[in-house]
């Protein structure tokens, strides 16, 4: 395939992918180019990622994804605070149907990331109630990368054992 740089302001087609050229340079603006969650900090995603818009990769079926995202559930330290198997302990067991900011792929994600002050912040709220000791501080800074954090998530998930129809947070018809 071949690239030529076109003058300013010009959008071009390269190979499906639409481009946008300014100034010389060439920035592909594909929306559906997939993300490499190994290279990419939960900081840098949460940042670069619309509220509501994070999905994680993986299913909690998924048994070599699970046990990874179980060392890492111990590894990053989380145990400390919610159990080795994510039963509770200081803090909210996070195999029940009480979300307190809620259950989905996004809110949980950006939660880890952020803390729970910083979430509240960004317009999240408490939805449910549960023996809280302290915030949740922001893990987005040491947990290495997005990937990482999907596969902890994906070992949550993994240890639900609540309510099925709240498995991924408030069903739609109950917000």
């Amino acid at each position: 395939m071949t690239r030529r740089v076109l003058g300013v302001g010009m959008v071009a087609i390269f190979a499906g992918v639409m481009a946008l050229c300014t100034l010389g340079r060439v920035w592909a603006v594909d929306a559906q180019a997939p993300v490499d969650y190994t290279k990419i900090t939960p900081i840098e995603l949460v940042k670069n990622t619309p509220k509501g818009k994070l999905t994680n990769p993986y299913k909690d079926t998924q048994a070599d994804i699970v046990a990874q995202g179980q060392q890492f559930f111990l590894s990053y330290s989380c145990s400390g605070c919610h159990g080795g198997g994510g039963g509770g302990g200081m803090c909210p067991p996070l195999s029940n149907d009480i979300w307190v900011y809620d259950g989905d792929d996004d809110t949980l994600f950006r939660l880890v990331t952020l803390g729970s002050d910083e979430l509240q912040k960004q317009g999240y709220y408490r939805k449910g109630q549960e023996n809280v000791v302290g915030p949740m501080p922001p893990f987005g800074a040491i947990i290495k990368n997005a990937d990482d954090l999907w596969k902890i998530l994906a070992f949550i998930r993994s240890k639900y054992d609540g309510d099925p129809a709240y498995k991924y947070g408030t069903p739609p018809d109950q917000r």
